[in-house]
Formats: structure tokens, sequence, C-alpha cells
């Protein structure tokens, strides 16, 4: 069992940066029972890493992965982010920098199963989308190495042998079945996307647009100007932070603009302030596309 220590010579807050990895609660390739661990998949293989903060960072692996996942240690924890170069307009953003310095942008180095996620989450509530990534991880998801009963997210290869009821049992409309198809039959050539850090490269997918690829970028190479335009919330609550009510993406974008390049840095601290606007509609109610 290969490990490593490292440490970061910057304020770090280990969920903060690892969090947005987890989708939802049962997530059957994330853990936080005794530090942070997740099981993914690598170019070497499946593996998993666990990782606890000591006095330093002490991370341990698993599977053919696993020293892939070690070498990968620093980035995942925002070792390469360039939170120096951010410069805060609004007071409400200088004042989340100021109570979360540890708060930084990761980089997995890998794109297939945050693109899987991601597409899981189009056009939908997370509620709908965390289910069916569940229900995919746990009967399709090969058992994690290691010492948890983890699941490693499905391969492209296995997603593309599932048949139709397959789908259906775990809750897939055809939209997104679909686009999931059409990624998974050109992972490979998509996995270029992390080095080159490209979200046009994501795009020319049929069915994957600027949220999805948004929603990648972010985690695979810390992008800090990827916004998820399009998203339901985000932008009536980054109006609602900054101005007081809601906007729309566009109204969004122009208030973000003083960011570039860091848009979606702006966004993150806002959302670690928790700043939501209030909610005085009815939540979406969840579809089970299990019951069509």
């Amino acid at each position: 069992m290969p490990s490593r220590t490292w440490t970061p010579p910057f304020p770090l807050d280990l969920g903060a940066v690892l969090g947005p990895l987890r989708r939802g609660p049962g997530d059957p390739s994330f853990s936080t029972e005794g530090g942070i661990w997740f099981a993914a998949n690598t170019p070497c293989g499946p593996g998993t890493l666990h990782i606890r903060r000591t006095d330093a960072i002490e991370a341990e692996a698993w599977g053919d992965g696993g020293l892939w996942l070690l070498d990968g240690l620093p980035a995942l924890l925002g070792a390469d982010d360039p939170l120096d170069e951010f410069v805060a307009h609004h007071p409400i953003v200088a004042e989340a920098r100021r109570q979360r310095p540890g708060l930084r942008l990761g980089a997995t180095g890998r794109v297939w199963d945050l693109l899987f996620a991601s597409i899981l989450e189009q056009k939908v509530t997370g509620k709908e989308a965390f289910r069916t990534w569940r229900e995919l991880g746990r009967r399709f998801g090969e058992p994690a190495p290691g010492p948890l009963p983890l699941k490693v997210p499905p391969t492209p290869h296995r997603l593309l042998a599932l048949q139709d009821w397959e789908w259906h049992q775990c809750g897939l409309d055809g939209a997104r079945r679909r686009t999931l198809i059409n990624a998974a039959q050109v992972a490979h050539r998509l996995e270029k996307a992390a080095e080159m850090r490209s979200r046009e490269l994501l795009e020319k997918v049929p069915g994957i647009g600027v949220w999805t690829s948004a929603e990648v970028a972010q985690r695979s190479w810390g992008d800090p100007d990827a916004v998820s335009v399009g998203d339901y919330h985000v932008a009536k609550n980054v109006g609602w932070a900054l101005t007081g009510k809601p906007v729309d993406d566009d109204g969004m974008m122009e208030l973000l603009e003083p960011y570039t390049p860091q848009r979606h840095r702006a966004v993150r601290y806002l959302e670690a302030a928790g700043m939501q606007r209030p909610r005085r509609a009815p939540r979406f109610s969840p579809r089970d596309y299990r019951r069509f």
C-alpha cells in the first residue's frame, strides 16, 4: 500500500476543496469515514485514495491507479490554483475570501468520471441525478480496491454494454442516456480536454453544452473561470448576493465580468458564504423515470 505525506504551503480546507467531488448522499465512490476517501478511474486502472489531515496531509492509495492518484495529490488539493491572482471587487466576496482562506480549486486531472456524473445532472433536480448516480455505481461499478466497500464509477466500456431495461431500472431518461452514450463512445479522446484545458473539446460531443463542460472543467483542471451558465440556481443566487435581486445568466455574467478570468472562483466564495436567495416558490418534485 503506497502512501505519501505532503505539507501544503498554504491554508487548506480539505473538505471545501474535495467536497465538489461528492455526488450527493450515499455516493458509492466517496466516503468521509476517518478522512476523505474516493475511488476513481485513472490512466493506470482503478484506484482508491484516502486523505486525512494531521500536522500535514497523509494519503494512502490502493489499486493499479494508486500511485497515479498519489502523484496528483498536490494538484488535487489546489497546489496549481492561481488563487494569489484573484482580486475581490465586492465587499461580500472579499469578506468570504477572508473567512475562508483554505478554499482552493483542486484538479483531478481526469475527465470521464466527472463527465459521467455531470451528464446525469443535466436539467434534473439534484435528488434525481444523485439517485441515478448511486444506482449506476452500485450496480455496474467495479468494487474499489482498498478496505472500504466503495465502487469505482462505471467505465465507458461498461456503460456501452448496458441494455435498455438496465438503463430504465436506474431511472435515466432518453436524452441523458443518449448524451452519456455519445460521450462514452469517444471517452478516450475526451481525456485530452484536461491536458489542453479545453471546454470546447467536450462541447463537440452531441448533448454536451456550456453547463456540462463548465462543471467538468471546475473539477478536472480547476478552471477558475468556468461558470455554470444555464444552472437553475446559480445566476439567481449570484444576483441576489451582489444586487439584492435575482438575475438571469446574462445579468450574472455582467456582474461577474470584473472577475475575469476567475469568475467561477467568485461564485464559489459566494456559495461558501451561504449566499442563496430566499425561496418562496415550491421546490421542483423529482421525477422517477423508473415509473414511466
